[in-house]
């Protein structure tokens, strides 16, 4: 298969938001909070219908350039393929110019957000620690179980845009202590590293004080919906993720 023909197939998996991986001799250009630059070597790149792309060596689990909600388009210049990915905020640039490309395969896939989760606590919050995304793209995780002298915080994540963000994780319905508990670890982490993080509180329900501490706090919550699991070793199964956070306007309603 040619070059035009490669990129012709790399049009058309990004126009219907297929799963699209390329694979072929490259260099990489990154441009944004920091520059990086990748010499010429065979990498895959991984682009998926919610306008992420990703960079893969054949080491380590996590990719070596990655960049969501990005605009993508690929163009041939001067005989090369280059594949361009932009953002506007914060202001990044990501650029592969192919030598090469040994292979394209494009594959309609459903996006969806349902992840199923089954075991302890500790269980979930390391698998959690694995993939943030679930939660909202671009969440990276930075820590889990950090220590402060007024409580453990379950995971420090750091958001696309660089701030950081605490998350409690609870199994069971959030309440008014939930809350000023993930507030307490706020404090703390703003103490220590001198800026504002952002709260999330994941748990299956909350209660409506909670909730309205929640909003006045400027704080965030996820419905995350558990089902626990007989065991003599307590354990619970994530059946999915409600990533709209609820009002107490709603909950007055019901």
């Amino acid at each position: 298969m040619g070059l035009g023909a490669q990129i012709a197939k790399i049009q058309a998996g990004l126009s219907q938001k297929s799963m699209t991986i390329v694979f072929g001799e490259c260099e990489v250009d990154y441009i944004g909070r920091a520059t990086s630059k990748l010499p010429l070597g065979k990498r895959v790149v991984l682009i998926k219908g919610d306008n992420s792309i990703s960079i893969h060596q054949n080491r380590l689990v996590r990719p070596t350039n990655y960049m969501m909600n990005a605009k993508i388009c690929v163009e041939k210049e001067e005989g090369y393929a280059f594949l361009k990915a932009r953002r506007q905020k914060p202001v990044e640039s990501l650029t592969v110019k192919f030598s090469s490309i040994e292979d394209v395969q494009a594959y309609e896939m459903e996006i969806t957000d349902d992840l199923r989760l089954s075991g302890s606590e500790r269980d979930l919050n390391e698998l959690l620690m694995q993939d943030l995304s679930m939660i909202e793209p671009g969440l990276k995780p930075l820590n889990q179980q950090e220590q402060f002298r007024k409580g453990i915080a379950d995971i420090i994540a750091e958001d696309e845009n660089g701030n950081l963000v605490v998350i409690e994780l609870k199994r069971r319905q959030a309440d008014y202590a939930s809350v000023t508990q993930l507030q307490r670890y706020m404090q703390q982490v703003e103490k220590i590293k001198e800026c504002k993080p952002r709260g999330i509180l994941l748990a299956p329900s909350i209660r409506k004080n909670a909730l309205e501490l929640l909003e006045n706090l400027g704080l965030e919550f996820a419905k995350i919906d558990f089902t626990l699991l007989p065991s003599s070793k307590e354990k619970a199964q994530i059946n999915g993720l409600q990533k709209k956070q609820e009002t107490i306007t709603k909950f007055l309603e019901k």
